[in-house]
Formats: C-alpha cells, sequence, structure tokens
C-alpha cells in the first residue's frame, strides 16, 4: 500500500509544482518578433507587411485580410520568413481590392496566436468638398478662405494669388495646414484671384479661384466692436497628432488675440505656439492637453472682448491596464482570464482561442471584461487572446489554459433518461458510473436550451444519495438538452452523453398588444404582433377579438385563425368610443384575455382633417419606450402638430404632449418595468384633430435572476463634464469593462441642482460614448448621471457629476440708469443690473465725457465690480454738459450700453440746480456697435430746437415788459396820496446795500422795533408804527414776485410756512422808517415800487430753472421742499425782503393792524442762503 500511496503524491507534486511552470515556458516558445504595421502605398507599387514568429518548431503562418484567408497566387505570396509580399497593390472596387486590414496567424503544436491589425491603405486624393467662394471686404480689415479635400496620405496645402504661390506665413498672410488662408489688413494690392492646390503622392488638385474684391475704406473711420468671423472648432486629436485651433477677429481698432482654458489650468508653452495672428496649434499632442480652449478678442486699450470656444479631445489607441495570465486547471475546473485595457474612445474587448473569436455558450461566458470557462474539458486546452480595438488601434495580449488530466475520477454517469411532467417541469434520471461508483460525492446537473445561440447554461448540484431529478423552472414548448457530470475529492468524470427532451404546451401567458387606426368614421383597423414563444407557450392556433362600445354592455365576438394579424372592423358608428380586447389559444386551452383599450371613431364631416398616422412602438430599456410615426403618403390635408398621449394600463389619461409637425419621434421616459403602456397619437390642423392611432406595449423587465444567471452589467465609469458654452456641457464616459454581442446603448439624465419639478427631468439616449447636452440654461448648474443598456439589461445609474454652464454675455443694458449733481464737481450715477434672468454680472463699464470730449471721441472709462451699481463721477468741470451710459459685463462679453443719460454742469453752481437737466438724450444721438455718433438729422433738430426756444424767450422778454409799463401807470394813479419815505430811511438803506452778504441772527425784540410772532404775522412794528419797508432788491438774491391780484390763501399759506424759528441764521437788515400818516408818497418812491416788481417778476422764473443744484439728498421731498418757492423762506425774510411792497395808504395801513395782516411777497434766496 505504501507504493501506492508514494506514487499517487508524486503525481500530484507533479501535477502542481512542474504542470504550471511546463506550461508557461511552453507557452512562451509561441510568439512574433515582427508584426505588421499601417502602410500607405501607389497603386501598382509593391509592398512588403512583415510577420516573424518564434517558437517550437514547426510553425505555420497564414494571413488574414478582413478577417478572411489570404489565397496566394503570382502577385500575392508569403516569404520564407512569414511576411507577406504583394508586387503590385490593386485598388479595384470590391473583394478585388487589396486594400484592408491585414494579420499575420502562426500556429504550432500548443496553439495559435494572431498578430495586431495593419492597414493596407492606396494613396488617393478626392474631389475638394468645400471650394473657396469669392468675397468682398473693405480695405484695412480681413480676408479668409476655407478648402476641404479628403485624401491618403494627407495633403499639404498651398495658397495661389493671380497663379503664383503664396508664402506659408508672412506678416499679413497665414496659411492653416487645415485648408484656411487668412488675410490680415487688406490692401488694394490683395484684390485678386486665389485658388487652393491641395498635393500628396497620390495626385495634385487645384480648387477653382474665387476673387477677392477690395473696396475703400470709410473715412473717418468709425469703431467697432470686436467680432470673431471664424472662431475655433471641437475636434478630435491623435495622439502625437498637431491640433489646430482657428481664431479669426475683426474690429477697429484691431483686437488682439489671446488664449486660454476653461478649467483655469496654464496652457503648455513647450509644445503649443500661435501661428499667423492668432491661431492656436498644438504639436505632439498628448492626453493633458485635452480640454475646452477659449478664444478672445480684445479692442486695444479697453475691456471690450468677445469670446469663442472649443473642445479638444485626444484620441489615444488601446494600451493595457491588466493582462491575463496564463492558468493551469483540472478537467471539470474553471478558468477565468481577466482583461482591462483604456483609450480614447475606450476599446471594445474581443477575446481569442487559437486565433478564432470565443463565443459565449452553456459553458462559456464574458462579461466584464472576463473570460469565465466552466466544466473545463480537453479541448479547451489551447491558447487565449484578449484584444483591445478602436478608432487609435488594436493591442493583443497572450494567455495559455493548460488543462491536467487525471486517472484517479470516476466513470461518466450512464443512461441518461429524460421525461416530460408538465409544460414547465422534466424527469431526468441516470445510473451510477461504471467505476469508482463508490467514490462518488456528488453530481452536477447540466442543462439549456436547445435551439438558439448564446444561451446560458444552468447547473443544479445534487447529493450521491439519488440519480433523478426534476429540472421544474422551464420554459413551455422549448427544446431543452441535459446531461450530468460526477464529482470525486480528486476530480470530476467527463460529461455524460448529451439528452434531449420538450415541454408540453401550456395556454398563452399574455394576450397579444393591439394597434388601432381608422381609415374611416365607420371602421376600425385592429393589428397585433404575434407572441414571442416566451409568451405563447407553444403554438397560437386561435385569436378571439371582443367590441363594444362604452354605453353598451352588449359584447361582439370574432374568432380569427392563428397566423392572423390583422382585422378591420366595418360598420360602426362614427364618433362613438368602442372598447377591443384581445385573447390568444394553443392547443391547451385559451389564455388571459387583455385589458379593455378605448379608441374612438372620427366624426363624420366632409373637413380634411388627417388621417391617422402609422405608429410604431420599441422598448429601448425596462423604463423607455421610442415612439415613431410617419403620415401615409395619400394623407392630404396639412399639418400643424401632433398630440402624443400615452397612460398606465388601467389608469386615466394623461394630458396629451403637443409636438411640432416636423417631428416624428418622440422618447417616452420615466415608465416602470413590466407594466403595460397604452399610446396614442393624432396630428392635427386649423380645422381641428385628425384620425387616431392607438397602440398597447409593455415595458420589460430590467433584472430577471431566472432568466439570467449574470449580474446586471455595470454603470459607465469616468464619467466627466466640460461646459462647451453658456447653453452646452460636453459629456464623456468609459465603458464598463464586459464583453458582448448585443448593442450597447445609453441613457443621460440631466438636470438643474435642486430640481423639484420631475417632470423637467432631461432623458437623452445615445450609442456613443459621449454627447453634447444643448439647450441649457446660461449660468446654471446641472447634474448628470449615466446608465447603460443592453438585450433589455438595465445597469445603475453612475455616480453624478456636477457642471455648470458658462454665464451668458448681457443681452441688455443697466437699467433705471440716473445721473445726480450732488457737488458743485461731483455727480453721482447710479443703475439697476440688467433685466434678464441667470445672467451674472462680474463688472460694469461707465463711460463719460463732456459734449467737447464725445465730439473728439474721447470718453472717460470707470469700472465697477458687478455688486456695485452706484459710483462718483469727480472732477467735473462747470460750465460743461456731459454725457454718461453704462454698459454690463462678463467673462463671456460685454453687454450693449444703455442710452445716453446728459448732465449740465452750470457755470456759477449757487444758482441752483434745475432737475430737467438730467434727462434722456437717447432721441437726439444714434449709437452704432456701442458707441455714440451724431447724424444729420440730430444736427437739425437740434438747430431747430434751438431756433424754437430763442423765439420763446424773445416773446417771454416783451410780456414781461408790457406788464412792467402797466404795473408803473397803475402804482402813480392808485398811490398818488401815499406815505412817503424819510431821508434817514433812505440812508439806511444804503448802510443795508453794503451789509447785503452779511449774515445777521434777528432777535425776537429790539431797540427800535419788534416782531410779531404771536398771531402768525410777519408785520414789524416800530414807535411809529407798522413798517413797510421797500426796498431795491439786488439780482443776485432772485426773488420770487407775487402779484397783489393774486388768490389771497396762498399769501396766508405761505405765512404759516414761514414762521420764524428762534436761533435761525438768516439774511436780514434793519430799517429805519420815520412815515407820518398823513405824509405823501413821492412819484420817486412809486416808480421805484413800480420798478421793484418789475424786476422780482422777471427773475422769478430764472430761479424756478436752477432751483438747488448744489446739495445731494437721499430723499427726493427734501430736494423737492428745498426749491419749493416762499415756504423754504423764514418769516424774517418773507417780510422785510418783500418783492412788493404795495406802498399801503394809512387806510389800509390802519386796517392792516386792525387785522393783523399785510399782504407781502415772499423772497427766495440762493442755497447759500437757506437755513443751514
Amino acid at each position: 500500500m505504501a507504493p501506492v500511496q508514494r506514487k499517487l503524491y508524486q503525481r500530484l507534486l507533479f501535477v502542481v509544482v512542474f504542470l504550471p511552470i511546463s506550461g508557461v515556458l511552453c507557452f512562451s516558445e509561441l510568439f512574433f518578433i515582427k508584426e505588421p504595421h499601417d502602410v500607405t502605398v501607389m497603386r501598382k507599387e509593391a509592398v512588403i507587411l512583415d510577420c516573424q514568429a518564434h517558437g517550437e518548431a514547426p510553425i505555420d503562418v497564414r494571413w488574414l485580410r478582413n478577417g478572411v484567408q489570404v489565397v496566394e497566387n503570382e502577385r500575392v505570396y508569403l516569404l520564407a520568413n512569414g511576411s507577406l509580399y504583394i508586387s503590385e497593390v490593386e485598388s479595384r472596387r470590391g473583394d478585388k481590392s487589396d486594400e484592408g486590414f491585414y494579420q499575420c496567424l502562426a500556429q504550432n503544436k500548443y496553439g495559435a496566436i494572431l498578430s495586431q491589425k495593419a492597414r493596407l491603405t492606396i494613396a488617393s486624393i478626392s474631389a475638394f468638398a468645400i471650394q473657396p467662394t469669392s468675397i468682398v471686404v473693405t480695405e484695412g480689415s480681413v480676408a479668409r478662405f476655407s478648402c476641404k479635400i479628403s485624401a491618403h496620405p494627407p495633403p499639404i496645402i498651398t495658397w495661389e494669388f493671380n497663379r503664383v504661390t503664396l508664402p506659408l506665413t508672412t506678416e499679413r498672410i497665414t496659411v492653416l495646414p487645415s485648408g484656411v488662408l487668412q488675410i490680415h489688413g487688406v490692401q488694394q494690392i490683395d484684390a485678386g484671384n486665389y485658388r487652393c492646390i491641395a498635393t500628396n503622392i497620390a495626385s495634385r488638385r487645384r480648387s477653382i479661384e474665387a476673387t477677392l474684391t477690395v473696396t475703400p475704406a470709410p473715412s473717418p473711420q468709425l469703431p467697432q466692436r470686436p467680432r470673431i468671423i471664424a472662431g475655433p472648432q471641437n475636434i478630435s486629436v491623435s495622439l502625437h497628432q498637431s491640433a489646430i485651433l482657428e481664431c479669426m477677429a475683426t474690429g477697429s481698432p484691431r483686437p488682439i488675440i489671446s488664449w486660454s482654458r476653461a478649467d483655469s489650468r496654464s496652457i503648455d508653452v513647450y509644445n503649443t505656439r500661435v501661428l499667423g495672428n492668432g491661431n492656436l496649434i498644438i504639436t505632439d499632442i498628448k492626453p493633458q492637453h485635452g480640454g475646452v480652449y477659449m478664444c478672445r478678442a480684445t479692442t486695444p486699450g479697453t475691456r471690450n472682448y468677445t469670446v469663442a470656444s472649443a473642445n479638444v479631445t485626444v484620441l489615444a489607441p488601446p494600451s493595457f491596464v491588466e493582462w491575463p495570465e496564463s492558468l493551469t486547471r483540472p478537467r471539470a475546473g474553471t478558468a477565468r482570464f481577466v482583461c482591462e485595457a483604456e483609450g480614447v474612445p475606450p476599446p471594445r474587448i474581443t477575446w481569442l482561442k487559437n486565433g478564432e473569436k470565443v463565443h459565449s455558450n452553456g459553458r462559456i461566458k464574458m462579461y466584464n471584461s472576463k473570460l469565465v470557462i466552466n466544466q473545463i474539458i480537453p479541448e479547451d486546452d489551447a491558447i487565449y487572446q484578449c484584444q483591445a480595438e478602436n478608432d487609435q488601434g488594436s493591442i493583443l495580449s497572450t494567455a495559455r489554459l493548460i488543462v491536467v488530466m487525471s486517472e484517479d475520477r470516476p466513470s461518466v454517469p450512464r443512461n441518461i433518461r429524460a421525461d416530460t411532467v408538465s409544460s414547465s417541469a422534466i424527469l431526468l434520471a441516470w445510473e451510477r458510473p461504471l467505476y469508482n461508483s463508490d467514490k462518488v460525492i456528488a453530481y452536477s446537473v447540466h442543462y439549456m436550451k436547445a435551439e438558439g445561440l448564446n444561451n446560458e447554461e444552468y447547473q443544479v448540484v445534487i447529493g450521491n444519495d439519488t440519480t433523478r431529478y426534476i429540472i421544474d423552472d422551464l420554459e413551455p414548448a422549448c427544446n431543452y438538452t441535459f446531461y450530468v457530470v460526477a464529482y470525486m475529492p480528486m476530480g470530476a468524470s467527463r460529461m455524460s452523453d448529451h439528452v434531449f427532451q420538450n415541454t408540453l404546451e401550456d395556454v398563452p401567458l399574455r394576450a397579444p398588444e393591439l394597434s388601432l387606426t381608422s381609415r374611416s368614421p365607420t371602421n376600425i383597423q385592429v393589428s397585433w404582433q404575434p407572441l414571442p414563444e416566451k409568451l405563447s407557450r407553444g403554438r397560437v392556433s386561435a385569436y378571439r377579438l371582443s367590441y363594444r362600445t362604452s354605453t353598451e354592455n352588449t359584447v361582439s365576438q370574432i374568432e380569427l385563425p392563428g397566423e392572423k394579424t390583422l382585422h378591420l372592423l366595418e360598420n360602426l358608428q362614427p364618433d362613438t368610443i368602442y372598447l377591443l380586447r384581445i385573447v390568444a389559444a394553443t392547443s391547451v386551452g385559451w389564455g388571459e384575455q387583455s385589458a379593455w383599450t378605448s379608441h374612438r371613431t372620427p366624426k363624420a364631416s366632409s373637413a380634411r382633417v388627417p388621417l391617422a398616422p402609422e405608429l410604431h412602438l420599441e422598448p429601448l430599456n425596462c423604463t423607455t419606450i421610442l415612439a415613431r410615426w410617419h403620415l401615409a403618403p395619400r394623407n392630404s390635408a396639412g399639418v400643424q402638430g401632433y398630440k402624443l398621449f400615452y397612460h398606465e394600463e388601467n389608469q386615466p389619461e394623461n394630458t396629451p404632449l403637443q409636438l411640432r409637425a416636423s417631428v416624428n419621434t418622440h422618447t417616452i421616459e420615466g415608465l416602470d418595468p413590466r407594466k403595460k403602456y397604452h399610446v396614442k397619437i393624432l396630428a392635427y390642423n386649423f380645422i381641428g384633430d385628425g384620425y387616431q392611432a392607438d397602440q398597447t406595449i409593455s415595458t420589460p423587465g430590467c433584472v430577471s435572476v431566472r432568466d439570467r444567471l449574470v449580474p446586471p452589467p455595470p454603470p459607465p465609469h469616468n464619467v466627466y463634464a466640460k461646459t462647451n458654452s453658456s447653453t452646452a456641457v460636453f459629456l464623456h464616459w468609459g465603458r464598463p469593462a464586459f464583453t458582448s454581442s448585443h448593442a450597447v446603448n445609453y441613457t443621460v439624465r440631466c438636470n438643474p441642482v435642486g430640481l423639484q419639478n420631475a417632470s423637467l427631468v432631461l432623458y437623452l439616449q445615445t450609442c456613443e460614448q459621449s454627447i453634447l447636452v444643448r439647450d441649457l440654461e446660461p449660468n446654471t448648474k446641472y447634474e448628470f448621471a449615466i446608465r447603460l443598456h443592453i438585450d433589455q439589461l438595465s445597469s445603475p445609474w453612475s455616480p453624478v457629476v456636477y457642471q455648470s454652464t458658462f454665464p451668458e454675455a448681457p443681452m441688455m443694458p443697466p437699467s433705471n440708469v440716473k445721473v445726480t449733481l450732488i457737488e458743485e464737481d461731483t455727480a453721482l450715477v447710479s443703475w439697476k443690473p440688467p433685466d434678464e434672468p441667470n445672467v451674472a454680472v462680474t463688472h460694469y463699464t461707465i463711460l463719460y465725457a463732456s459734449r467737447k470730449s464725445w465730439l473728439a471721441g474721447e470718453w472717460q472709462v470707470l469700472q465697477r465690480e458687478g455688486s456695485i451699481t452706484m459710483t462718483l463721477l469727480e472732477n467735473l468741470k462747470p460750465g460743461q454738459v456731459y454725457l454718461v451710459k453704462i454698459s454690463a459685463s462678463n467673462n463671456m462679453g460685454d453687454g450693449p450700453f444703455s442710452h445716453t443719460v446728459e448732465l449740465t454742469v452750470r457755470a456759477d453752481l449757487s444758482s441752483g440746480h434745475d432737475p430737467q437737466l438730467s434727462r434722456d438724450s437717447a432721441r437726439a444721438t444714434a449709437f452704432s456697435d456701442g458707441f455714440y455718433h451724431l447724424d444729420q438729422k440730430s444736427m437739425t433738430g437740434i438747430t431747430v430746437g434751438v431756433c424754437i426756444a430763442l423765439i420763446c424767450i424773445i416773446i417771454c422778454a416783451l410780456i414781461i415788459v408790457c406788464r412792467g409799463k402797466n404795473r408803473k401807470s397803475s402804482s402813480v394813479k392808485t398811490y398818488r396820496e401815499g406815505v412817503n419815505t424819510s431821508a434817514s430811511a433812505a440812508a439806511h438803506l444804503g448802510s443795508e446795500r453794503r451789509a447785503e452778504n452779511t449774515d445777521v441772527t434777528v432777535p425776537m425784540m429790539s431797540q427800535n422795533d419788534f416782531i410779531d410772532a404771536k398771531g402768525g404775522t410777519n408785520l414789524i412794528i416800530n414807535s411809529l408804527g407798522p413798517v413797510q419797508p421797500n426796498v431795491e432788491r439786488k439780482k443776485r438774491w432772485f426773488p420770487f414776485s407775487n402779484n397783489v391780484k393774486k388768490d389771497r390763501s396762498k399769501a396766508v399759506q405761505n405765512k404759516r410756512h414761514g414762521s420764524y424759528q428762534p436761533g435761525t441764521t438768516v439774511l436780514a437788515y434793519e430799517e429805519e422808517l420815520s412815515i407820518s400818516p398823513n405824509q405823501p408818497t413821492t412819484l420817486q418812491e412809486l416808480l421805484r415800487c413800480g420798478h421793484s416788481d418789475t424786476e422780482g417778476s422777471s427773475n422769478s422764473e430764472g430761479s424756478h430753472s436752477t432751483s438747488d443744484s448744489g446739495r445731494y439728498s437721499h430723499d427726493e421731498t427734501e430736494l423737492t421742499n428745498l426749491s419749493s418757492g416762499p415756504s423754504s423762506r423764514p418769516p424774517s425774510l418773507t417780510a422785510e425782503h418783500s418783492g412788493d411792497s404795495n406802498c399801503c395808504s394809512p387806510e389800509e395801513l390802519k386796517e392792516s393792524e386792525e387785522n393783523g395782516c399785510c399782504r407781502h411777497e415772499a423772497l427766495s434766496s440762493s442755497r447759500s442762503e437757506l437755513p443751514l
């Protein structure tokens, strides 16, 4: 017994230690020394595709072109080292052409390996896709021509001017490799004919000629804002190639071009340079060069600029992150190979076995970049290769699987039998193995569908105490294959013989889904799709169609053969709702009926409404349905749009979606898995709604463990977002590492951060691994997530990424612009932000200039942060009219300027302020590109306005003179018997004139007179009685004057507002009058009274036009009160400095004493004479 055990241990040691090492060593004996590479050759030229393999002889070498073996002939044959030689390359169409992808296959006794793909391309050059076109430009501006052509290899582009070759780069001329000709500072000598020349090894082509016409520049040249006429475009560039970003701008003066990255990273100065006058070229491009680049055109000396951006995607060939490793496994074991690669775009993973593609079956599965082989058999011993491929190239990695054969294993189970029990169960029985049956510890039962490809294999492990097992989770009416494997502690037996058996039919699991349309007001066309085998559970032998009106209970039924999928119901009532349902039957019996589906027949009208569209529904995944429709060619009625309805079965109908007439597809998102939905669509026009089309569809399940033993696919990874503009974000992601033959599509979810309304979430479908999400809101932060769908299987959502759109350049100027003079040489400018949502303002630009400077085109510039909405204009010159305008700006550009506001700074600021001098002068100005200009119409308007103003002033002067003469004659007649002013009063008046600028405090009582401040009167009384001073005022005081004949209530009101306040500093004077009641007034004094009245009247209007320009107040009411006339005067000035003394008679004076009042005119003063 001991020798037997020793022999057994030696074998185990050999299996465990030596075989893995020997397997790796044997595998290393077959590999490639040389592999083919991409090559471009001329037609009829000879070419050699290298291939040299090293390994244990003999080595057989074969060549494949596009996956098909190359047949040798006199022109195409193999060299001694295995390379392929083609003496004359042919470029004929079809399979006779030598162009394509070539691979070398080397094989020896260990297996076969396949080389990387090499593309053979025949040099060619096609016709021009874009030809240069003639243009007309002004002298001093820029000109641009472009041409585009497809060629292999890429051509060299040159340009000719009047059939003479232009240099590639001069001070004014730049030729881009992409086929663009740029001319800056166009001159008259540049006018002529231009054409594009494309040259490669295959041929040379010339484009048509385009004419450049140069027109004289206007004089003087008007300033223009910078404008980018050819901005950068989104491009994808292969690794180590060159990327060219064009940026060409125009403006006056000539703008300056600068470049930056949107992510604020610095631009690589070692690989980047500026070509010509602002074009950016990146040489030897690398992954870190990818991103969004921004071109900025700026007017010199200003902050006026325009921005254009583009995304640069760096394409990279595949490279392995994880390689498969060689494995040694026993028979009936499991082998797992792992392979992961990266690249841009993400590479596709393909597994090869001895140079041939591996297909999934019951034992072999491929998912998540893994190759899993279950129940290993001797035929699995081979060389396996992982091939990673994208548009930039392909790479391969090799590993070997060594299958260890053990002698101490049981024989196969015998006499396998399968008997059908029901529509979902089959009884499987077998006999124990002939050898080592007593050492069997377990059996494994394997089964799978016999028909179809890529069927999943299921496995059930049972104990060794039975040889019978019922598999009861099968599908009805399906053919299955079974086999059994016996297990020992030392290994497993070979597979038993396969046995096939069918399950029985069953009643259909579900009814067909109906599609309903009407071709006329009295019929309904009913159609349905045949049930899939999984739902029919056998061959459908008949259908039963039931229908009734919504108001009746009587049901009509029609039985149809199982091969029919269409039926027309006729002789129905127009404009009536009908309910329809259907049920299918097999040989076993009738299945479940569908739910009632409603359909309204059209109205019996002769109006031309659209016919029913042809509707097609397709489930994209478990939560999404794609609806497509189109109108029949015979539909002659006009269509204004479509109405799309959908709702879950047994749920109320939702509000219809309004779609434009040009739309013929719509994606219905956010549905529940495994639910039935009713979809209805109709076209409408100005007459009314057209005929409707109804259809029912079921969403598939997302994940079914019963149907699939594989987990759901992982979500996309490496999701990143880059802002492309103010309304677009570029998304890119990586495909999860798994292999499948089914098509893969993605759902992109997009919504603003913090969105509360789920109906506003945007879902986008794509088959690519990148997408440009458009029509977003500017300056808004969005969240993005992506999920993957494959063969009705959906992955979870990827981690959410956040990205904000760029702010949009302001489209409107700041609003409510106001300019207020607050000091002699200082004005306050205030404004409000532009009335635009989602527009960020980083700074404001304030331009102001005097009218003289404006005519010279000289503006003074102020910049303020976006959070500030007011500023001060200082050091203003008196006697000047200033123009002010404001614009809002952000990083994306400048907004338009507001209307120009005028501010007049008077030469004599003490004379007050006119609130009408700050006004909007937009009606007298013309704007061009944000600059202020004066046109001929404006000059005519100003001239007419000045003439009208002069005429008005002359008329007013004549009226004032006439009024003054009338008042003089009236004064002489009325006051001939008045009192005469004493000589002492005249002397006192002279002293008062000398002290007119002195501020004096008027006491309540003085030696010679007192003020009656008790009863509200401003009458001054001395020892001789009431005093009515007659004073000739100075013109610079600008007093107000009121006529005696005006309403008395106004004078009384002024007295109430003018009560004296103790301690107030005022400008006043004392006047001692010696007046006798019986002393008559001289004619000279009467004339003096009349003269004073006339002067006061002529100056009152001027005081209104300049009131209170020397002070600023936050309260506009205060400004009004300060310039409101007599109420702003203290009572001392109102009484003593009356504009009209009226020369009261003794009777009137006596009456005044009794009534305690005497009507006087108020005197207005400048701001310096108001109470402090």
